[in-house]
């Protein structure tokens, strides 16, 4: 079997590169251990930009399957800050629906899509999975955390990432909020998602991998109160969260896309928006045969939310600078309304994102 660009995972960022290659005209293979639906723990909010670029894809997310909401609202046991985005729109959706839309998006397009497929070996042109020998002209690496592609291609950081862990669950109750709100407690994050008219998703993020959301309520008591009587109607499913990159995104014909090349802590949310937005980009790159391009668009795309990462974590690290940055929101709205908008709202030009993180630094400090 011969294909021109061969995708590692099947998850959203390897099913998104393989429908945007496949725009460009490629012939596109996915194969993935693993059978749909896949699953995976997560705040389950699409940003504007991940709306965005799914509509590139052919993928059009509307209140039929999703929930919209508004903007984000930053709040701990004394201040409170709420930022709405400006005209586009977000959603609240199960992870497992958003695949199925992706599935289905590839089909229509031709994509192989080879699912329980495990890699018995792999070289630099191709690969045999069960009896079958697939060559290509381009490898891409979408299989994760730990992914193999990168290993194999030699580029695994030598940097230790900065790790937390992440909970998931969700609730049958109505959302209480047309935004998304990110609860911060001591060193934890708790965030509310409403993902269907009755359902809504509580994720929390911390530290100390013995917490569960059930123990985490007491530092969030009104959470705590809105959920009494609520039931629960998944499992509590779990997972590492991190902040860290590849050494690399790109060697010869091997590229990296998602969390291969590059992770964000799940606080900042915005995972499947930078899979999306690399995988449009990996696709012009693959289909001009040129990498390297991929290679400086892939700095772009997430120069400035590593940074807006990095000062959230910061937020958690610290709960003197937490209350300091977030009465500095409550008491300057305009101003968080221009970090969620760049944080929201795609890649921004540098000077904007770093001038932007640079006055808030200042602020901060004089606060």
């Amino acid at each position: 079997m011969q294909t021109d660009v061969l995708v590692v995972g099947g998850g959203p960022a390897g099913l998104a590169t393989s429908i945007a290659a496949s725009l460009k005209g490629l012939r596109v293979t996915v194969i993935d251990p693993r059978k749909p639906p896949i699953d995976k723990p997560c705040g389950e909010g699409l940003l504007p930009e991940a709306a965005s670029a799914l509509r590139t894809l052919g993928i059009e997310i509307d209140s039929r399957i999703a929930v919209p909401f508004s903007g984000i609202r930053f709040s701990d046991e004394s201040s409170s800050a709420t930022a709405r985005f400006s005209g586009r729109k977000a959603f609240g959706l199960r992870r497992t629906v958003l695949h199925h839309l992706l599935v289905e998006r590839a089909t229509q397009l031709g994509v192989s899509l080879l699912w329980g497929a495990p890699i018995l070996n792999l070289d630099s042109h191709s690969v045999r999975v069960g009896d079958n020998s697939i060559s290509f002209r381009s490898l891409v690496g979408a299989d994760g955390l730990h992914s193999r592609v990168r290993k194999f291609a030699g580029l695994d950081s030598s940097r230790r990432p900065h790790s937390r862990f992440g909970f998931r669950r969700h609730y049958t109750i109505a959302p209480w909020s047309d935004v998304v709100e990110v609860r911060w407690g001591a060193k934890s994050q708790m965030i509310v998602t409403p993902t269907s008219a009755s359902e809504i998703c509580i994720s929390l993020f911390t530290s100390n991998p013995r917490v569960r959301i059930g123990g985490a309520l007491g530092q969030f008591p009104d959470v705590a109160e809105r959920l009494r009587g609520a039931q629960p109607v998944s499992t509590e499913a779990g997972a590492v969260t991190t902040l860290g990159r590849a050494r690399s995104v790109v060697r010869e014909n091997i590229a990296l896309v998602g969390d291969a090349g590059c992770t964000v802590d799940g606080i900042a949310g915005q995972g499947l928006s930078l899979a999306f937005q690399q995988a449009i980009a990996l696709a012009e790159a693959l289909g001009r045969d040129d990498l390297a391009q991929y290679e400086f668009a892939h700095r772009r795309i997430t120069r400035t939310p590593i940074r807006m990462t990095r000062l959230l974590l910061g937020m958690n690290a610290s709960a003197a600078l937490r209350r300091k940055v977030l009465r500095l929101f409550d008491s300057r709205p305009a101003l968080f309304s221009k970090m969620i908008s760049i944080h929201a709202d795609g890649p921004a030009p540098d000077a904007l994102g770093a001038g932007a993180i640079l006055n808030l630094g200042w602020r901060v400090l004089w606060a």
